[in-house]
């Protein structure tokens, strides 16, 4: 059983307590614009199973039909012992690889590039993953944990990871020798030279100090959170994509053959030196850090956050099983990602007039959608809801068009 479902509203109320906690304290970890960009990445990330296909979950039904030992008794309490071991064995590998290899980096790299460090944080997940996370995973099949297990711990590896994405926690004492805490784990999600490629662990800590990737958050270098080549814009299409772009360019420069392949599964950073040479990259000063953050009016952050919930609520949708065919699954999927896609503009600052015309875009293709597959989308209303939502997102754009002649005040 998948349990992350059952856990999204103790997600949304710590959030919101964190946040109240935060500003009460004077020190308030969140952004709008930070955070919008964080949860458009976990809908997109939610939505992606409606659109692409399960590669992993076929082989595991191959390797646990065909290859696998005798299936473990489902209603062993050592077999979901063994289970959530195992699985934060192969999660701290895959997480590791995913730090170490170009081709892994350019999946997990989304849940990095945020530049604050709060409960929104962890629901910002990738959408590739699937391509060759699977992997990792295989030996939990070979043995015959059962997929059910399987799911369920791994839910629940996923739901305990969220709570460490905190400022709020200081260190935890003994605690911090087993488990992954949000001290050990904010030193993970820092750009900081001796924090890089550190603290891998989903539960537990334990595997770091084995393996020699262990490092304790020190008092005298805070953590910089963010990546060291910052992508410097909200829009989640771009976080997703963005080092697969690399990578596609620098083998496409590559002179030699060797290292047109190379860049693929190298190590994480590595690039041909004549790619280099022509191409350089640099890389921010870190005593000079300044966190992306283009002025916004507050309009601006209304209509974010508008979009979010309509996002959430077509999530929601999506996940009731109403869509009961592909191709209806797939508009609404990616009806989501066009909503993300024009909302990142305002936040990233773009020309008004340019966001303005991609934001009458997307009205006019959501309608003509709509108008398509309204007999298929006949559930609960949608019709009277998707209508609102046209009208109230029209008044917005008429708002946000008669202010953007006017100067844009300082967030």
């Amino acid at each position: 059983m998948d349990f992350v479902v059952y856990a999204v509203p103790f997600f949304i109320l710590a959030m919101a307590l964190e946040l109240i906690w935060g500003i009460r304290r004077g020190r308030n970890t969140y952004r709008v614009n930070d955070a919008v960009g964080s949860l458009f990445l976990g809908t997109l990330s939610q939505s992606r199973r409606f659109i692409t296909l399960g590669i992993g979950g076929y082989v595991y039904h191959l390797v646990a039909t065909h290859f696998s030992m005798p299936q473990m008794d489902a209603h062993s309490v050592w077999t979901w012992v063994l289970a959530m071991v195992l699985y934060d064995f192969c999660y701290y590998w895959l997480h590791r690889m995913g730090h170490e290899r170009t081709i892994l980096w350019a999946a997990h790299v989304a849940h990095h590039q945020s530049e604050d460090y709060n409960l929104s944080t962890a629901l910002r997940q990738t959408s590739t993953g699937f391509l060759l996370g699977w992997i990792f995973y295989l030996p939990m099949f070979f043995i015959g944990i059962p997929a059910e297990v399987v799911v369920s711990v791994g839910s629940l590896n996923l739901i305990y990871q969220f709570w460490v994405h905190t400022e709020h926690v200081g260190k935890l004492g003994w605690y911090e020798w087993i488990f992954v805490t949000p001290s050990n784990h904010r030193v993970h999600h820092a750009q900081n030279e001796r924090y890089l490629d550190r603290n891998y662990g989903g539960l537990f800590i334990i595997w770091d100090r084995l393996f020699g990737t262990f490092q304790e958050e020190l008092e005298e270098d805070p953590p910089i959170f963010g990546i060291r080549g910052p992508l410097h814009s909200f829009n989640p299409f771009r976080a997703l994509t963005h080092i697969y772009v690399d990578m596609f360019r620098d083998s496409w420069h590559a002179r030699r053959w060797r290292d047109k392949v190379r860049v693929w599964f190298a190590r994480t950073g590595w690039r041909p030196a004549d790619v280099e040479a022509r191409f350089p990259r640099s890389k921010p000063d870190l005593a000079n850090f300044q966190r992306f953050d283009p002025p916004t009016t507050a309009r601006v952050r209304a209509y974010a956050l508008f979009q979010l919930v309509a996002v959430v609520a077509l999530l929601g949708y999506l996940q009731a099983g109403v869509a009961t065919d592909y191709a209806t699954g797939a508009v609404l999927a990616l009806s989501m990602l066009l909503i993300t896609v024009t909302t990142a503009g305002w936040l990233d600052g773009s020309s008004p007039q340019r966001c303005l015309r991609a934001d009458l875009g997307r009205l006019l293709v959501l309608g003509v959608a709509l108008t398509v597959w309204m007999d298929k989308l006949a559930f609960g209303g949608f019709a009277v809801v998707a209508a609102a939502y046209l009208a109230v997102n029209a008044a917005f754009l008429f708002g946000l068009a008669r202010e953007r002649a006017a100067p844009v005040p300082a967030t």
